[in-house]
């Protein structure tokens, strides 16, 4: 059998923290990541980390806008970043991550 494969998949929401809020399946195949993040600055350094852990592809959640998912990208070249997207998200005030975060108006 080949290695098994580990991937991620990380969502932002205000007050998350990734050393409480994580969890993992364990497939045959596959083991998925499940993280919350609090902002930006953790998503890199979370990604960064699980990444130096093996990982080898990263989901965010519809929460982080435009500005989060590069900043996470840029943090993990060479890794695979997939996003699932809305415009705005309805758990932060149907604003995107960005807005919220105060980098975009």
């Amino acid at each position: 059998m080949a290695d098994k494969l580990k991937v991620v998949f990380m969502f932002w929401a205000a007050g998350a923290d990734p050393a409480k809020h994580r969890v993992t399946f364990s497939l045959e195949s596959v083991d998925v990541i499940a993280v919350g993040v609090g902002d930006y600055e953790q998503a890199v350094e979370v990604s960064q980390q699980l990444v130096a852990e093996g990982a080898s592809a990263i989901e965010l959640c519809a929460g982080f806008g435009n500005l989060g998912v590069a900043k996470v990208a840029s943090a993990v070249k060479g890794v695979p970043v997939g996003v699932v997207k809305f415009d705005v998200h309805p758990l932060v005030g149907c604003k995107s991550g960005d807005q919220e975060l105060g980098l975009l108006p």
